[in-house]
């Protein structure tokens, strides 16, 4: 059974919670993502989306180039530790509706060790052939519409 090790990302890049939001979009932009984990130091505290900074800092008024990441992540951030069962995480994710997951150290310090994310899994799957198709269950259960209350 595969873990989150054998298919996270590492290296990933983060942001501060005090550092501003036109800088977290000029990082996502360089990279090429749509989210980026915030971290204290090497502790994950929260996560900053494209779509945070857009629609919560507008909607709030912030420019960008005053305003900070903390005044518009989100602090209740799902994640996982790098020695957890793969298709365990795959769960987390679907049930959470999440496309991608943090991945931490275990202690209390909670140190980003990198981040899994659909693409990982799809590419996970291509490597086998007895199980393919994981990504896609996976896509589908986040993609499913929230409805109130769930």
């Amino acid at each position: 059974m595969p873990h989150v090790s054998d298919i996270m990302t590492r290296d990933v890049r983060f942001v501060a919670p005090a550092e501003k939001l036109q800088r977290a979009a000029q990082l996502m932009s360089d990279l090429d993502v749509g989210a980026l984990p915030v971290c204290d130091g090497t502790r994950l505290v929260g996560m900053v989306t494209d779509r945070d900074i857009i629609v919560r800092g507008t909607a709030a008024g912030h420019a960008p180039s005053d305003a900070c990441v903390a005044d518009v992540m989100s602090e209740d951030v799902c994640w996982c530790f790098e020695d957890e069962a793969l298709d365990d995480v795959m769960r987390q994710m679907a049930d959470s509706q999440v496309r991608r997951i943090p991945v931490v150290s275990r202690g209390e310090e909670r140190r980003l060790v990198g981040m899994v994310a659909l693409g990982d899994i799809a590419q996970h799957d291509a490597g086998r052939g007895e199980r393919a198709g994981d990504a896609g269950d996976v896509l589908r259960q986040v993609s499913d519409p929230s409805r109130p209350g769930r």
